[in-house]
C-alpha cells in the first residue's frame, strides 16, 4: 500500500460521510478499528475512545439529527507511512435549526488500505453549543412560531 492509496481511502471516507453513506464509510474501516475524540468526557459527552460499532451508533445518531446531512470538505491532507493527516471542515443544519460548522484535524492510521484508527480533534466548545447546550430564549421563541 502506498501513501497515495492511503490518501485516496481517506478522501473516499469523508466523501461517503458527506453523502450520508454511513455503511460505505464504515466499510473502509477494519473490524477492529478505533475512533478517539478529543475533549473531557465530563464536559463533552462524545469525547473518548470508541470501537467501530460504538462510533457507528454515534455517527448514525448525528446523521439522524441533521437536516440534509453533514457536508465534510477535506481542505488538505498529507500522508507518511501508514498515516494520513487531514484538515477537514463540516457544515450542516440540525433539525432544531442550529448550524454546525466545525473545523477538524483528523489523523487516520491505515492497515491494508483500510482505516484501523482515527484521532479526531475539533472545537469541543462549538460542538457542545450546537449539540448539547439548552435552547436559548430566541431558539425557543423561534420554535414556537
Amino acid at each position: 500500500m502506498t501513501t497515495e492509496s492511503h490518501k485516496t481511502t481517506a478522501h473516499a471516507f469523508f466523501a461517503r460521510l458527506s453523502a450520508s453513506d454511513l455503511p460505505g464509510a464504515l466499510g473502509l474501516m477494519t473490524d477492529d478499528a478505533t475512533w478517539w475524540i478529543n475533549g473531557h468526557p465530563e464536559r463533552h459527552p462524545a469525547a473518548g475512545l470508541y470501537s467501530k460499532d460504538k462510533i457507528a451508533r454515534l455517527l448514525g445518531h448525528m446523521l439522524r439529527q441533521l437536516d440534509g446531512g453533514l457536508q465534510m470538505t477535506v481542505l488538505s491532507s498529507i500522508a507518511e507511512g501508514d498515516r494520513v493527516a487531514l484538515e477537514v471542515e463540516s457544515r450542516g443544519t440540525l433539525r432544531n435549526g442550529r448550524r454546525y460548522e466545525q473545523a477538524y484535524h483528523f489523523l487516520l492510521v491505515l492497515r491494508d488500505d483500510r482505516i484501523c484508527a482515527v484521532k479526531e480533534y475539533l472545537d469541543t466548545q462549538h460542538a457542545y453549543d450546537v449539540w448539547i447546550a439548552p435552547a436559548t430564549d430566541a431558539e425557543q421563541a423561534s420554535a414556537g412560531r
